[in-house]
């Protein structure tokens, strides 16, 4: 452990800062969106301009990273990210907005890709479950911390656009001054949907439906609370329970889930966070009666975290069902091709949200998670009439966070390392 963080504690550092300020501008936009008066729809159109820039990045970065290195790489795009969050102060627009999140998209998954094939050159079997854990602690701990830097002025005011500039380019400096050699970029291919399919329906459905569902419930929450009048504090108390309970409740659904059949899990793990969601309904409708009448924000914050905890764990549970069909050599490829799926999912996610919110208000937005959190427990359930449980014991539960990369995927402990790069994208 102490020779993983010896080796790669700049590219930590670096990563830190930039879920930092990844935390801090997804609430702001969606804070002074509300402000600005967009429409619900502008707004849910400008925030999935992220999701189609993740999905155009993931496809272009492999080549890019082959030609000219990782560093590169990461200094090019960060560097483009500090830029682009400074546009969005001085052009306020839901089109143009939306171009700069199509941007911020594309410069993320670079700086992912960047990050997670970095890593993945600096472990080893032994210590990559350890390697990924430190990750995922990194990446839901920093971004829970810019959530609260929400405070630090209004978010009508041009500051904390500076303030997130400001933190993107301190991501640059650990990384430009590591004397570590960077690695060999290595291509990952991914299995094809129709091969994905087959090995595994359900595992491919709901990767497609939890990435809408994810995508909505990250860009779309601070603007939901916005509307229903929560003050700026209580706006980053809502985003960053959201974020510390899905990264608690890793560990103990994923133990679960390899004792009991994990379909079985994934079912009851989605109709909890669909029944919660309910719950948040029926609670936030309270709070805003009368003196006397009138209900704590308590129950609505012990909903959403509890909703948080069936929800958020839901991707490593869908990787490791998708796991328990096939062989272990293709492990990597169906992730990356899961990867890509709830990429697809993801870039529909906020405009749909922003449209049931609408047509019914403000809590359109826990009634859009409601209903496609039923669609996956519905279409599980038809899955598991029409198909035996199989065991696998090369498969396994592995805690990832959502934004994880093909590259990222390989740091599975129970997958293979890919030893050498494929040809065609050797420099």
């Amino acid at each position: 452990m102490d020779k993983v963080l010896k080796n790669s504690w700049a590219l930590f550092l670096g990563m830190g800062f930039i879920m930092m300020s990844y935390g801090f501008q997804g609430s702001l936009l969606g804070v002074r969106a509300v402000q600005e008066e967009f429409s619900l729809t502008s707004t849910g159109f400008m925030m999935s301009g992220y999701f189609v820039g993740y999905f155009i990045g993931a496809a272009t970065i492999p080549n890019i990273i082959s030609r000219v290195g990782h560093i590169r790489v990461f200094a090019a795009f960060a560097s483009l990210a500090s830029l682009v969050i400074l546009v969005h102060s001085i052009i306020i627009d839901p089109f143009v907005w939306f171009l700069l999140r199509v941007l911020t998209g594309i410069s993320m998954v670079c700086i992912y890709t960047v990050a997670e094939s970095w890593l993945n050159d600096r472990s080893s079997n032994k210590n990559r479950g350890s390697v990924l854990s430190i990750y995922m602690v990194i990446l839901y701990g920093s971004m829970g911390i810019g959530m609260f830097l929400l405070n630090f002025s209004s978010p009508k005011n041009f500051q904390p656009f500076i303030l997130i500039s400001v933190i993107t380019s301190a991501a640059l400096i650990p990384i430009l001054l590591t004397k570590k050699k960077p690695p060999t970029f290595k291509r990952i291919k991914a299995m094809s949907l129709k091969n994905l399919y087959e090995a595994s329906p359900f595992g491919m459905v709901s990767s497609f439906f939890y990435g809408t569902i994810q995508s909505a419930l990250f860009t779309l929450l601070a603007v939901y609370a916005t509307s229903m009048n929560f003050t700026i504090l209580e706006i980053s108390i809502v985003t960053f329970l959201l974020a510390i309970s899905g990264a608690v409740s890793q560990f103990p659904v994923g133990k679960i889930s390899d004792i009991y059949d994990r379909r079985k899990v994934i079912v009851f793990s989605t109709f909890g966070a669909a029944i919660f969601a309910l719950l948040a309904i029926l609670v936030s409708r309270q709070m805003y009666l009368p003196d006397g009448l009138a209900t704590s924000k308590t129950w609505f914050y012990i909903f959403l975290i509890l909703f948080s905890f069936c929800s958020l764990p839901m991707f490593s549970l869908i990787l490791a069902h998708t796991n328990d069909y096939i062989p272990k050599e293709k492990f990597v490829a169906a992730g990356a091709g899961l990867q890509f799926v709830f990429g697809l999912g993801a870039i529909s996610g906020p405009f749909l949200c922003s449209i049931f919110m609408d047509i019914v208000g403000s809590n359109g937005f826990f009634l859009f998670l409601f209903f496609f959190h039923c669609v996956i427990g519905i279409f599980g359930i038809y899955r598991m009439k029409i198909r035996q449980t199989v065991e696998n014991p090369d498969s396994q539960f592995v805690a990832m966070p959502q934004t994880i990369t093909p590259a990222g995927i390989e740091l599975n402990p129970t997958t293979e390392p890919i030893e050498e790069p494929i040809k065609e994208y050797e420099k």
